[in-house]
């Protein structure tokens, strides 16, 4: 009987011991409030990072949003509402220049190209870019991204806006698919899932991709503020660890399992159109290898942006790029 109560005594100890090892280690995770610029299959990546528990290996604890927009994401940021924002790297680039001390700096790349689609109302298997002139184009915000790689697209091919094309940039991002099924525009730029969706309901067909009519751009990097970085660089490592390790292994998977594993952050989307979407992204190079920001590709994005006459003049890659921890990364 004693020795019965005493083994009873043991094994009490061993799981209040667990425990209370359990409940140190969760109090020891740092907590990193992360807002990406919309919800997309289009950062996979991160996904990925966050279902497969990479952020927890890392120590880090991400709590994820929604900002619906590149500007509203940056807010975050400089308001101290969010540590680490996903959006595309122009807020750093406009926050820099009206003057900001405690600026914002890119750390960390997710995707290379564009992740747009042009989507018409009838199937042009034969589309060229020539076949916009004289239409209208339903675009995205005035010194967005999207917009701003559009325009990159036309202009490059000799396609001027406000004079070959017109490009409506008055609705919100949300607002596009919805003005476009409604009758408004010959064209509209969509994002996935919802290009994937009007094929599939017949209301509209993808005819190109501006990931691949734009070119390698560091399209949506990872930032945080300046002095968060600072003062914060074991975090800031630790993220950019588990980024990397997400960009492998999205590498090494195929499109099947990459669907699988994202497809809790995407329960209101079909599994086939899912699938469709994820090879669509993975087929034209869309998710960079590694999170390191070149410099050659972001003086691009710099002509980009200047074409579009949001910048007059570039903004030096170093005050505005921190590479030492994607270097870091990838050496680990």
């Amino acid at each position: 009987m004693k020795k019965r109560l005493c083994v009873t005594v043991v094994i009490s100890l061993l799981i209040l011991f667990s425990f209370a090892q359990f409940t140190i280690a969760v109090e020891e995770m740092s907590e990193v409030k992360l807002v990406e610029v919309v919800h997309s299959i289009f950062y996979a990546p991160q996904y990925v990072a966050l279902e497969k528990g990479y952020f927890t290996d890392e120590g880090i604890n991400v709590k994820l949003s929604t900002a619906w927009g590149g500007d509203k994401a940056a807010a975050t940021l400089m308001s101290g509402s969010s540590d680490i924002a996903l959006i595309g790297p122009e807020p750093t680039i406009y926050i820099y220049q009206q003057g900001a001390k405690n600026h914002l700096v890119n750390f960390a790349q997710l995707t290379n190209t564009a992740g747009s689609f042009l989507v018409a109302r009838e199937p042009m298997p034969d589309f060229t870019w020539e076949d916009v002139r004289g239409k209208t184009i339903i675009g995205n915000r005035p010194g967005g991204a999207p917009q701003m790689v559009l325009e990159y697209s036309l202009k490059t091919r000799d396609i001027h806006p406000g004079k070959d094309v017109e490009i409506l940039t008055n609705l919100d991002f949300t607002a596009n698919a919805g003005a476009f099924v409604s009758g408004t525009g010959d064209f509209v730029q969509l994002f996935e899932p919802a290009a994937s969706k009007l094929e599939s309901e017949k209301q509209g067909y993808v005819v190109a991709s501006l990931g691949e009519a734009g070119g390698n751009v560091p399209y949506t990097v990872y930032m945080a503020r300046n002095n968060y970085i600072k003062e914060n660089p074991e975090i800031i490592q630790a993220f950019t660890n588990a980024i990397y390790r997400s960009q492998q292994w999205v590498e090494e998977h195929s499109v099947e399992e990459i669907a699988d594993v994202i497809s809790p952050f995407f329960s209101d989307t079909e599994h086939e159109l899912l699938v469709n979407v994820v090879s669509r992204y993975k087929n034209q190079g869309t998710w960079d290898k590694n999170p390191l920001i070149e410099k050659d590709i972001f003086e691009h994005y710099e002509d980009i942006i200047i074409m579009a006459g949001e910048l007059k003049e570039k903004v030096p890659y170093e005050t505005l790029v921190r590479k030492d921890f994607a270097r870091k990364a990838i050496e680990k």
